[in-house]
């Protein structure tokens, strides 16, 4: 079986959330069956939804793993666990939030899981970072994402160091 290509959408926003994003980054290299192929730089964004809550350090990874979607679903639900990730309210604050964006080219609708990421085209924290890393990037319909961009609002986005 060959690899999959698979776009990881990061963010934190409690407890040292930039520390969060970059031990994750690193904890993805150690994923069964999977490897890091790169990495955007961390953006601050102001959070969606109850705005009573810090702002959020976000970042992309590109990985290629061998695991099925749902099994890297599973992988990425571990991963927040360990960083004490708690589910208290919708779009409320957390240590670790992992979502799986794209999945080669691949469309699913899953009880647990939709690919593309049903947001993914209307939030800068994650449209920016993915372009950073792949500015020619188009979503399994076909649409470049770099037409999206232009009509999102920045929601206060602001570039970081890069990630260490």
């Amino acid at each position: 079986m060959s690899p999959h290509r698979a776009w990881i959408g990061l963010g934190s926003n409690l407890d040292d959330p930039q520390r969060h994003v970059e031990q994750a980054l690193d904890e993805l290299d150690h994923l069964p069956l999977t490897r890091r192929l790169g990495a955007s730089r961390c953006y601050a964004s102001r959070p969606l939804g109850p705005q009573d809550q810090p702002d959020f350090i976000n970042a992309v990874a590109l990985i290629e793993t061998r695991l099925s979607p749902l099994a890297l679903l599973d992988q990425l639900q571990a991963l927040e666990q360990r960083h004490r990730r708690v589910r208290a309210r919708h779009w409320g604050p957390r240590t670790l939030d992992l979502d799986l964006l794209l999945f080669d080219d691949s469309v699913l609708d899953l009880p647990r899981l939709k690919v593309p990421h049903p947001e993914l085209a209307r939030r800068a924290f994650v449209v920016v970072p993915l372009l950073e890393l792949a500015p020619s990037l188009r979503l399994p319909d076909g649409r470049p994402l770099a037409g999206m961009a232009d009509t999102l609002e920045d929601a206060g986005l602001a570039q970081l160091l890069p990630p260490t």
